[in-house]
């Protein structure tokens, strides 16, 4: 049981990197910091930008941190 619940916080984890990874870099088909900000203003935010680099940021602390207190 200890053993799948690592892996599911692994896996979730890293997914989690991955999408926060596609939004400040662009890595694994993102659109980066400029397409975050893109769609974030379509939606009616302001300063999008910065809200896009702390969406990705968030993400990514969020993944590294869940996927390994374990």
């Amino acid at each position: 049981m200890d053993v799948g619940l690592l892996l599911l916080r692994l896996v979730v984890g890293a997914l989690f990197v991955g999408h926060g990874a596609g939004k400040l870099l662009g890595w694994f088909a993102g659109h980066g910091v400029e397409g975050t900000a893109g769609y974030l203003a379509s939606l009616g935010y302001r300063r999008t930008k910065p809200m896009a680099v702390v969406a990705g940021l968030t993400e990514v602390a969020a993944g590294s941190v869940w996927g390994l207190a374990s």
